[in-house]
């Protein structure tokens, strides 16, 4: 089926996409949706975008409909009539309704994925009016729109996820400007369902159910420690891989002793058993995707790969889709996960309407409210190079903060990246998350050639989407940033205009004391949502007993021994 999405001239300027529909009932914790956001372009521009658990300190929040009048009527938004409208479905629903009845939605059911928005009913402050729905797969598709331009001709355009509106994988083809639906369903629903819902996955790592949005990235953490075994695969499918094992630990721990005469006692995350069904449930989810993707590029043959879905944060699996080579180039947004639903939408609907969709960079996060402008000077960037080099660590809260889950120099907590002690006191002390949970080096892209050995670096880590192997002569001077395995997931700035303080601070470290890389890793705790505001980091620095804090520049000495 080939459906045109032809470029529709609208009479309005603003486009505001939301992300809101309301789980499958009320508590401190997601069941099925996650990450609402908001997102407002202006002929091409994202102007505003708020991501709901920067606003309401509340990790993963999905309440937008008690939230949606404050904000619009803080920003005047309410008020505005040259305004469209389109909302980003989801598998529970796609009609939403805020708490006090100003706003209100209803899309129209549709049995399969349309290759298009389609038109809903909008009561919108008491006005009925034109609104719009995007299905959950276009809307991450399109995500990408900002950060990389129109797609490339003859593209693949792939979503995975836990789940969407009708599939966890859809895959579409665009060409001659033209999209076309080639697959979707939930054929890999085992694969996503590994870091969603297991069972065996979730105790190893002493995880419950309500944290399942917390549970990837932990596992690709501890899957670094174990190996991938042939014979552990095969017990795990012949035992459906334990998925339902709640509450009943003993079937597990019986099953270990009678299969490979191991006594676990207890789950453990330091134990290589336990260590190596994790590494091997990962090579399942890598090997098994890029298969399914390769029987598609085998028939289609496309040149270039855009590809969004909470799958596209397992940096592992993006480095073996883009070392692989199935195809000349692949797209990453830095907001593969359900925060970018809203500004996937806001962007499939601006490209409707005809506006060229300008790059963006990261920093979008502006939580509807303007942060004071940068500032700094050479003497800012030469006090806080000598805290670094005497193992201080540095929040730093500059201008907007970043959209999606990384934080790429805006919202980071800095240290020196050459000590594993440094970097265990930062995650473990600092941040309390857990032991086997690496963090990630930034530097200038002279540097990633220099620790990798590599000629050429992927713009996919200006996102900190891929890992890397690190030489193994570079591994101790980038000890903190290398995760147990060899590899680091490293952020490279490519130049001065990605984020100009970041530069100049490496730049100078590196001309003037030879440090080729800093520790960076997201200014938040275990459980809280990065920090937006200045208060937000205040707070956050001292309760993590941080020493100095950057807020727009300017350093705040918060250790008087200083």
């Amino acid at each position: 089926m080939r459906i045109s999405t032809q470029k529709v001239l609208f009479e309005t300027n603003y486009t505001i996409g939301i992300y809101g529909i309301q789980d499958i009932k009320l508590s401190e914790y997601s069941e099925f949706v996650h990450d609402h956001s908001i997102s407002v372009f202006y002929k091409g521009e994202c102007v505003d975008y708020l991501h709901l658990e920067r606003y309401s300190r509340r990790k993963f929040d999905n309440r937008i409909q008690d939230f949606l009048y404050e904000i619009f009527k803080k920003t005047g938004l309410s008020g505005k009539k040259n305004v469209d409208l389109i909302f980003s479905d989801n598998v529970l629903g796609r009609s939403m309704i805020a708490s006090n009845g100003d706003i209100r939605f209803e899309a129209p059911i549709s049995k399969s994925i349309k290759t298009d928005c389609e038109e809903g009913i909008l009561r919108w402050y008491g006005e009925e009016r034109k609104g719009y729905v995007l299905n959950h797969e276009l809307s991450h598709v399109f995500s990408a729109l900002p950060f990389y331009g129109e797609f490339k001709d003859n593209s693949l355009l792939v979503h995975f996820d836990g789940g969407a509106s009708k599939s966890n994988l859809s895959v579409w083809l665009f060409k001659n400007d033209k999209l076309e639906l080639l697959d979707y369903g939930w054929e890999l629903e085992y694969l996503s369902s590994f870091y969603n819902s297991n069972a065996l996955l979730f105790s190893i790592i002493g995880a419950k159910r309500q944290e399942q949005n917390s549970v990837p990235g932990k596992l690709m953490g501890l899957a670094g420690y174990g190996e991938y075994d042939l014979n552990i695969e095969k017990w795990l499918e012949r035992n459906s891989f334990f998925k339902n094992i709640w509450g009943k630990k003993q079937v597990f721990i019986e099953q270990v002793k009678n299969q490979f005469g191991l006594e676990i006692r207890q789950f453990d995350t330091k134990n290589r058993f336990l260590q190596s069904i994790v590494a091997t449930v990962q090579e399942i989810f890598e090997r098994d995707f890029i298969k399914k993707l390769s029987q598609i590029q085998e028939n289609v043959k496309a040149d270039y790969l855009y590809y969004s879905g909470g799958a596209a944060l397992n940096i592992v699996l993006n480095s073996r889709l883009y070392n692989g080579k199935l195809f000349k180039d692949v797209f990453i947004p830095p907001c593969p996960g359900d925060s970018g639903l809203s500004l996937g939408a806001a962007a499939f609907l601006e490209y409707k309407k005809g506006n060229k969709i300008e790059r963006h960079s990261p920093y979008l996060n502006s939580v509807f409210g303007a942060n004071n402008p940068l500032d700094y000077s050479l003497d800012t960037i030469k006090a806080l190079s000598v805290l670094l080099i005497n193992k201080k660590i540095i929040g730093v809260c500059n201008e907007n903060g970043e959209i999606g889950p990384r934080a790429l120099g805006n919202r980071s907590i800095l240290a020196l990246a050459n000590s594993k002690d440094l970097a265990k006191k930062v995650s473990v002390q600092c941040k309390k998350r857990e032991w086997y949970r690496p963090v990630a080096p930034v530097m200038l892209e002279r540097n990633t050639k220099y620790f990798t050995g590599l000629a050429k670096i992927s713009h996919l880590s200006q996102y900190m989407l891929l890992d890397f192997n690190v030489l193994k002569e570079k591994q101790t001077e980038l000890g903190g940033g290398t995760h147990i395995d060899g590899t680091s997931r490293i952020q490279t700035i490519f130049n001065r205009g990605q984020n100009p303080f970041m530069y100049d601070l490496l730049d100078f470290l590196d001309k003037e004391y030879q440090i080729k890389a800093l520790i960076n890793t997201s200014f938040n705790r275990k459980g809280e949502p990065i920090v937006n505001t200045k208060e937000d980091a205040l707070i956050s620095a001292r309760n993590m007993k941080l020493d100095a804090l950057v807020l727009n520049g300017k350093i705040l000495h918060l250790n008087k021994a200083d």
